[in-house]
């Protein structure tokens, strides 16, 4: 019974709680018994929340009962990534500079989802600040692929997407600075999605790049992530980048018949693109056709700029954002320092792992004195030539569609050693948080067994028709998310 409740939507779900065939607690059972069975061996989570979850988990079943305030997503089991403060939940943003943070108040994002009802299992486990494309750079240990263990689940939501991918949470909560909600969903077979930027509050988001940082849902169904968006989106006061404009996703369910979808030529030919991946993403294409798209080719000609730009951009902002931490106000520091300085140099030295120091490093060389026009705001300037691309392809087309990512998992320790090689996972994804487009990723035919995704990116504030796409393609081809078996 629990492995068939940890495998369904949630809109099984909620139609099986509304139902009263399986009470909120039951179904907290479920997945409580499942994360015992098999997250010893994949190590989604960094702490879980019993106490927390089975308060809320009750609390669903008296509002069920009552028929009184029931949303689509009461009584769902939800993981979260431990980048988004939880009130009274410890939240490190997986890094050692953190630990023993307990959260005084909630994110917008987790405010709102705990409103609904969900049902908070724990914290996820992610690289340290979101920095990170496999989850090997967390502070505390790697995530590992539900589909083979000795790979990568990839990142920085890698801990997300595999418990999700593993039945260990219904949905869950990711975040995208360069990728790390859609490549983890195309590495682990589930769908992830981005919204444009602004749409999601960051309020409670410990940040890595202001600029650049989304929030979104990782599911197992196209339909469920609608759910979700409905649920998170919308305007907050408290962000100031979150604006105020209705989200109306009446037509997900539409299918795509006369839809116009292109295909940027630098897309379908970038370096280190797998045979297998190109080949599930070709075939996705022809059911894409045969569901009534027409297919055009476009072009998206600063691609080649866009790795260098947001790798200005990215370590610039958070080697602002991360200033903060210097161990006088919260998390580690050093209480034997000789002197304020040495506190400061201490607690980064030992809280911040080597990816984090790199990125803090190459961001701050970036802002210094005489570099500034040089490198960061050269960068700002590509990145307004990359948002201009896809303006310009969008006069073509209703939304673009390629691979997600260029490789499927990759084994654990395989790219540690490089890191150019790690930030080219991020290749086809990190375009679309350059221009602050929504992006979506649904999973399609697996290559060697592993999974692969196929990601559709639409216009600004048009978030309905990349889910629209996407929903076609999950009922044209008959592929959806699985639980793997663990």
């Amino acid at each position: 019974m629990s492995g068939a409740l940890t495998s369904l939507t949630i809109a099984q779900m909620h139609d099986r709680l509304t139902r009263r065939e399986v009470s909120a607690v039951e179904l907290l059972d479920a997945h409580e018994e499942r994360i015992d069975a098999v997250d010893g061996g994949i190590k989604a989570f960094l702490r879980l929340t019993p106490d927390l979850a089975r308060g809320q988990a009750e609390a669903a079943d008296r509002r069920l009962a009552a028929g009184d305030g029931v949303h689509a997503l009461t009584g769902i089991p939800l993981a979260i990534k431990d980048v988004f403060c939880t009130q009274g939940v410890e939240t490190t943003a997986g890094s050692r500079i953190l630990a023993g943070f307990i959260s005084p108040y909630d994110a917008t994002v987790v405010a709102r989802l705990r409103q609904a009802g969900a049902v908070f299992v724990g914290m996820t486990n992610c690289d340290e600040f979101a920095m990170g494309s496999s989850t090997e750079n967390s502070g505390y240990w790697p995530t590992h692929n539900p589909w083979d263990p000795t790979r990568v689940p990839g990142g920085s939501s890698g801990g997300s997407a595999a418990a999700v991918a593993a039945g260990m949470a219904a949905f869950a909560l990711g975040s995208d600075t360069g990728g790390s909600i859609r490549q983890p969903a195309a590495l682990t077979g589930t769908v992830g999605f981005k919204a444009t930027y602004g749409r999601v509050s960051r309020y409670g988001l410990i940040a890595f790049a202001s600029s650049l940082d989304h929030v979104g849902p990782f599911t197992r169904s196209v339909d469920d992530c609608a759910t979700v968006m409905a649920t998170i989106a919308g305007h907050d006061p408290l962000d100031a980048t979150c604006f105020d404009r209705p989200l109306d996703l009446d037509r997900v369910g539409a299918g795509i018949k006369g839809m116009r979808l292109g295909l940027p030529r630098e897309y379908f030919e970038v370096a280190g693109m797998e045979e297998g991946v190109q080949r599930s993403v070709g075939d996705a294409l022809e059911v894409l056709k045969e569901a009534g798209a027409e297919l055009v080719e476009v072009s998206l000609p600063h691609t080649d700029y866009g790795l260098a730009a947001y790798y200005i951009v990215a370590p610039a902002e958070c080697s602002s954002n991360l200033a903060r931490f210097d161990g006088v106000k919260y998390g580690l520091h050093d209480p034997g320092a000789e002197s304020l300085l040495a506190n400061y140099l201490n607690t980064r030295r030992e809280g911040f792992g080597p990816e984090v120091r790199r990125r803090l490093m190459l961001g701050t060389y970036a802002l210094s004195s005489g570099y500034y026009d040089a490198y960061y705001l050269k960068a700002m300037k590509v990145r307004t030539l990359i948002k201009r691309d896809f303006d310009e392809a969008f006069a073509r087309c209703d939304a673009i569609v390629s691979a997600t990512s260029p490789t499927v998992a990759f084994k654990i320790g395989e790219k540690t050693g490089d890191p150019y090689a790690m930030y080219l996972c991020d290749v086809l994804t990190l375009g679309a948080d350059l221009a602050g487009l929504p992006g979506l990723s649904v999973p399609t035919a697996a290559a060697g067994g592993l999974p692969v995704g196929l990601q559709v990116v639409s216009p600004q504030f048009r978030e309905d028709l990349a889910l629209q796409v996407g929903r076609a393609y999950e009922q044209a081809s008959g592929i959806t998310a699985e639980v793997a078996r663990l």
